[in-house]
């Protein structure tokens, strides 16, 4: 009998092991490899952001995930207490998460190297860390607007971050080892790795430089105003590259989450405004263009002009006068700019106005961008051909108005404005961006005797406050009404100048808008101070001399005066 149950028990044993080592002995080494096994993230870098003089605006440092093994764990709240001060969380939270029966928690993401090590000092069992990165804006508020921010993850929420993220993000890899039971790595153990493919870097063609001066000149005009936002561009004109591009109120990418939303945006590009004033270029170019009128060209200017049963004034008082077409512009005219524009007829004009890139994308790639809006002729009312023609019934954003002048710099041609000059791989290969294309408007005798014209705005007109000593200014002011944020009528004003300089041979173009200034509105007086300040330090940071020529006078009325 003692050998019968012998012989059971046996029999039991080995069919036990026949079952595990021949039939199920696969599966249960596999799933045994599959415990010790641990597969880790190899996180791509992410291409650094860089400005035209290769400073970095947003870049990626190392950093440490610190994990935690609970099972391992021998004293959460011991343990706690010894990590809190060095990773900067309440002990309370902490000892929660050392708690309870899962393999894998997260401590701290995004920790410093430094902190690792710290936290490594306190021998503490079951503590761990996975390689990681953080991503880090060097200088702050600077072109923030612009750069954008990431997210937890690491990936792009906002601005370039967002727009680029293919370019910028790479290809994370990973990374598969056997573990002890202890949760360190077995160093006789095959691992496996699948390295990581880094993102791009991107060089702008933004200047670090003259980024600064403009928000700067700008949040101090905006504070000074009590506005509620200010935008500024500037412009190359003929590469159609933007050397800066600010708006206020601005924030600190490093910390988005402490900024209001609207103050994380970019309202160069993501808000559109009625340009006002500074939209009679366009009309008046047309004009010269059709070979309706010159410069010199007389017009009458009644005190009132009636309409399709509205009446329009102008902004100065006046009886009946006589102007010149430079006189129109110098003087701000909209019943002027209307009799002038009368001339082409409105299917005309909006074809200019389409030319110039009213209502076009601009081709920057931006997230959030508005095309502003000219509505097809089809839909304008009887009073829709007066107003468009002086600035008031179409939209553009703030780039899209610095195109349009930029246009008139650049001899007639405009050129699609653009934000980034070249990408770099992790080879250092450098490869350019296309060419911008580019597209004539208007002739380059026209575009000439535009900008005589409005080189009169600020030697005889609107705009003496935009005078720049030593050098040739030429632009225009903008008064227009605001549209209320209700989308119900106008609320306030936008005050704005664009210019550029020097005006005989335009090597930069500067748009300044001020939104909802409380303490006057009107462009001469707000926005040109700023374009001054602006041009004035663009000019001396590019090293551009004056041309030293003297612009001879146009009449701005018939007596010349």
């Amino acid at each position: 009998m003692a050998l019968v149950v012998i012989l059971v028990f046996l029999t039991i044993f080995a069919g036990r092991l026949l079952e595990l080592q021949a039939v199920r002995g696969e599966a249960l080494a596999g799933a045994a490899l599959g415990q010790r096994l641990r597969t880790v993230d190899l996180p791509a870098g992410r291409g650094t952001i860089r400005d035209a003089a290769g400073t970095a605006l947003a870049v990626t440092v190392d950093a440490v995930n610190i994990t935690a093994d609970q099972t391992q764990v021998r004293d959460p709240q011991a343990a706690a207490a010894a990590l809190a001060p060095v990773l900067g969380i309440d002990a309370a939270i902490l000892a929660d998460r050392l708690t309870g029966t899962r393999r894998f928690v997260y401590l701290k993401k995004e920790a410093t190297p430094a902190q690792w090590a710290d936290v490594r000092a306190l021998g503490q069992p079951g503590i761990f860390s996975e390689p990681s990165t953080k991503r880090t804006y060097p200088a702050g508020e600077l072109a923030a607007n612009l750069i954008g921010f990431v997210g937890a993850d690491g990936k792009g929420l906002g601005g370039l971050e967002y727009g680029l993220q293919s370019e910028l993000a790479g290809k994370d890899g990973s990374r598969t080892y056997e573990r002890s039971a202890g949760g360190g790595e077995i160093p006789t153990a095959d691992d496996s790795e699948i390295a990581a493919q880094p993102g791009l870097d991107v060089n702008l063609t933004i200047n670090g430089d003259i980024q600064w001066v403009a928000q700067q000149a700008l949040a101090q005009k905006v504070k000074q105003s009590h506005a509620d936002s200010g935008t500024a561009v500037v412009m190359n004109p003929r590469t159609g590259e933007i050397l800066a591009l600010a708006t206020v109120p601005t924030f600190d990418p490093n910390q988005p989450a402490e900024a209001a939303v609207a103050d994380r945006g970019n309202r160069a590009l993501s808000d559109v405004f009625e340009p006002g004033s500074t939209s009679k270029v366009m009309s008046l170019a047309a004009v010269i263009e059709e070979g309706k009128a010159d410069a010199g060209t007389v017009f009458d200017i009644p005190a009132k002009l009636a309409v399709g049963g509205a009446t329009f004034g102008d902004d100065f008082n006046h009886g009946d006068i006589k102007l010149t077409l430079n006189g129109i512009l110098a003087k701000s005219s909209n019943i002027g700019t209307i009799e002038a524009t009368r001339l082409i007829g409105q299917d005309t004009l909006y074809r200019y106005l389409k030319a110039f890139g009213v209502g076009e994308p601009t081709g920057l790639r931006f997230p959030g961008e508005a095309r502003g809006y000219v509505p097809p002729t089809s839909a304008w009312s009887a009073t829709s051909f007066p107003t468009i023609s002086f600035g008031q019934g179409l939209s553009v954003n703030a780039v899209q108005a610095a195109s349009i002048y930029a246009t008139i710099a650049n001899d007639g041609v405009r050129v699609q404005p653009s934000l980034v000059r070249s990408y770099v791989a992790a080879d250092g290969s450098t490869t350019p961006v296309a060419a911008p294309t580019s597209t004539r408007v208007v002739s380059a005798q026209t575009a000439t005797t535009m900008r005589r014209m409005l080189e009169t705005v600020i030697t005889n007109g609107t705009a003496p406050l935009a005078k720049i000593d030593g050098y040739r200014v030429a632009g225009k002011t903008g008064t227009a009404q605001r549209v209320n944020p209700n989308g119900r009528g106008y609320d306030g004003y936008v005050a704005s100048f664009i210019g550029m300089a020097p005006a005989d041979d335009p090597q930069l173009v500067v748009a300044v808008s001020i939104n909802n200034p409380q303490t006057s509105h009107y462009g001469g007086t707000l926005a040109a101070p700023v374009f001054a300040q602006i041009m004035t330090s663009a000019l001396q940071t590019l090293h551009l001399p004056p041309t030293g020529t003297v612009a001879s006078p146009l009449k701005v009325t018939p007596d010349g005066r």
